[in-house]
């Protein structure tokens, strides 16, 4: 077990709709790419243990991305905008968690046109079937799949799991990545704009689910999903519609910071009881 400063917010971080896979069980387990991580809170310290102790701390730090001075991003995006500031204070703590690029596509192609919990039950299902089985504190666990066991799955299989009509679309990026075609490695070096049309040459890959991988797998904070939630913070803060201009208002004002202050936005409107 390792601890760690209790400086960030953790039930937001988890439950703001980054991440899909976790549990609440006094604290939150996240099934990450190769082990199980329990986090348990108290005022002054989080405390993490796992299946697989190694690197422990250097995993959580990269994966909750507490490295990132985020008070000096926040100062930025006021000094540019003063009436974000309630969004901004509402979301204090919040971090951008730097998932699993492969998993992160595969979940985000299931997430078009679904609810949540749908998501999250296809995930599941695809790591019970087809992933590694990971025993940690007396309860059994399952690892997402490799590509080369995914690769190995019919259109049928993946619509087993309940996908829906995002099986074709599975399948197909799935054998891209074998065949070569989609090189996820390579989108680390591409700017935003180069890696949203890189992404959406793929069939089952449109602006949202493009944008979606690439703030949170790839932490290219100039990149955001415009969902109904932010367009209600828009219209209702900004009196601003319509995803281009809401698009277009965001990035002239927030630049290379316009992902985080839009996750900002989403997270006061959607959390917020009394806004």
């Amino acid at each position: 077990m390792i601890k760690i400063k209790n400086n960030f917010d953790l039930k937001a971080t988890i439950t703001c709709g980054q991440i899909f896979r976790y549990i609440e069980d006094d604290g939150y387990i996240i099934i990450l790419k190769d082990r199980i991580i329990k986090l348990r809170e108290d005022k002054n310290y989080i405390y993490i243990e796992s299946n697989n102790e190694d690197n422990l701390k250097q995993i959580v730090y990269d994966y909750f991305d507490l490295d990132r001075n985020y008070d000096e991003i926040e100062n930025i995006i006021l000094s540019k905008d003063e009436k974000i500031r309630p969004a901004l204070e509402f979301s204090k703590g919040l971090k951008m968690i730097h998932q699993d690029p492969f998993e992160t596509l595969i979940a985000y192609i299931i997430s078009q046109n679904n609810r949540v919990p749908s998501i999250a039950n296809s995930l599941n299902l695809l790591s019970m079937n087809y992933g590694e089985k990971v025993n940690f504190n007396g309860r059994e666990y399952y690892l997402f799949p490799s590509l080369e066991k995914l690769s190995k799955l019919t259109t049928s299989d993946f619509r087993n799991c309940k996908v829906g009509f995002r099986d074709k679309y599975l399948f197909e990026i799935v054998h891209n990545i074998i065949d070569k075609k989609l090189d996820l490695d390579s989108i680390y070096g591409k700017n935003s704009d180069e890696a949203l049309k890189y992404l959406m040459n793929f069939k089952g890959i449109g602006m949202k689910v493009a944008s979606c991988i690439l703030l949170f797998a790839y932490q290219k904070f100039d990149v955001y999903p415009v969902d109904t939630w932010v367009k209600k913070f828009m219209k209702d803060d900004y009196n601003i519609e319509g995803e281009n201009n809401i698009r277009k208002f965001t990035y002239d004002k927030y630049k290379e910071y316009s992902g985080l202050a839009i996750q900002y936005m989403f997270n006061y409107k959607r959390n917020n009881k009394i806004n």
